[in-house]
């Protein structure tokens, strides 16, 4: 019978050469980036997972010939001795560190039927588009190489066993570029191998932090092979997709930030003073960074002020009473005529990582005139969003650190 997760046998960069093929998740980087850091580094993974940097500069990311190239790339790795699969099914210990902060989690092929009953929940909606770019690049590897970022509802006992398995040495230790350290320790005996698949298939969900294109296109795949397979019976590895799951504990959130260009015809005074309807405003000495639910920072001309909204207007639903929806609802879409932040050009988001300061640079250039620093979305508010069967609000998290590809690729044969 299907399992909610299963062990599998990993394609994996051989000793010595991880440090060459580790590279940041595929959608972090833009072609160009893409193309300047995998310069001179022959074996790193931008070469499978964006391959139109081995083509002409001109190329369209989602031209067949990008498709082909990455196979050839992959192909090429594995002829050459670099990347070779494992001789047996394992999960995978794999570890973050991201100067103190440590989460330490588990990979594993994921159950696809799972998925589409929403066992394995969702909290994003996806574009066609980009889905049909991961569906076409898994049918051309044959083989999901981007592991889809997972939580789960802290367990002790599976905690336990991952911390047990961590205290030996890594099989991986990898650090980036920058500067995350990332370790991964094969699990091979048979008996911590079946309590681990028992324990997860005891949950009642596992919840998508980040891959929801990458979960949605192995759904797509394994409905084209099942229907294309008369001898079809469930075991096959296209009804599973490369996951790598961590106690919701462990998993940091930060700040997803927005810039506005102008207020919407409202002067300094005008802007603040509406505000005030729903929140009370105090201006700040310095940066005010939100350090709790339903407060906000705001920088306008060269001040920051600190807001905190109307405990009256934080409604009980789950997706309305989220920071990014309460921003929505009060300031951006009544003050700012931002009715639709998907499509609207005069906001853009900022990831935490980069702080407050990218605020301040983003504004005092005159490139935007408003920023707004938000108080980072709770993991416990997205698993309620999820079990609630809703969707988040678009730029609502941003996980950090994350994941590297290369490091463990899922093969579909």
């Amino acid at each position: 019978m299907p399992t909610l997760i299963r062990p599998f046998a990993g394609l994996r960069p051989v000793a010595g050469r991880a440090a060459d093929v580790a590279a940041p998740p595929y959608d972090v980087l833009n072609s160009a980036e893409a193309r300047e850091r995998a310069n001179g580094k022959p074996y790193s993974f931008l070469h499978i997972s964006k391959p139109e940097i081995d083509l002409p500069a001109d190329i369209h990311p989602y031209d067949a010939a990008v498709y082909a190239k990455a196979a050839e790339n992959l192909a090429k790795l594995r002829s050459e001795g670099v990347l070779v699969q494992d001789d047996q099914a394992c999960y995978y210990v794999y570890q973050l560190q991201m100067g103190a902060h440590v989460q330490t989690g588990l990979v594993a092929a994921a159950s696809v039927a799972d998925y589409d009953t929403n066992r394995i929940r969702k909290h994003e909606f996806t574009r066609p588009d980009k889905e049909d770019d991961r569906v076409r690049q898994i049918d051309a590897l044959n083989a999901q190489t981007g592991p889809v970022l997972l939580a789960y509802r802290a367990d002790a006992a599976v905690d336990g066993i991952l911390s047990s398995v961590a205290a030996a040495k890594p099989d991986v230790d990898v650090v980036a570029d920058d500067g995350i350290a990332h370790r991964i320790w094969a699990i091979r005996d048979a008996a911590i191998i079946a309590e681990i698949t028992q324990r997860f298939d005891a949950m009642p969900a596992l919840y998508i932090a980040d891959g929801h294109h990458r979960s949605a296109s192995a759904s797509r795949i394994a409905a084209a092979r099942r229907a294309a397979n008369a001898k079809h019976t469930g075991d096959e590895a296209y009804n599973y997709f490369l996951a790598v799951m961590f106690p919701h504990t462990q998993m940091r959130i930060m700040d997803y930030n927005r810039v506005v260009k102008d207020l919407h015809g409202h002067s300094k005074d005008a802007f603040l003073a509406a505000i005030k309807q729903a929140f009370t405003v105090e201006a700040s000495a310095g940066q005010a960074k939100p350090t709790q639910r339903g407060e906000f920072g705001l920088y306008l001309d060269g001040q920051w002020y600190r807001l905190r909204i109307n405990a009256d207007l934080v409604p009980s639903d789950p997706v309305a009473r989220l920071d990014v929806s309460l921003l929505q609802t009060h300031v951006l879409q009544p003050l700012l005529d931002i009715q639709d932040p998907r499509r609207e050009s005069r906001i853009d988001f900022v990831g935490g990582i980069r702080g407050l300061g990218e605020l301040e640079k983003r504004v005092d250039s005159g490139e935007m005139q408003v920023a707004f620093a938000l108080y980072a979305t709770p993991m416990q508010d997205l698993m309620a969003v999820a079990d609630a069967g809703e969707v988040m609000p678009p730029k609502s998290t941003w996980f950090e650190p994350k994941l590297a590809d290369g490091l463990v690729s899922h093969l579909l044969d």
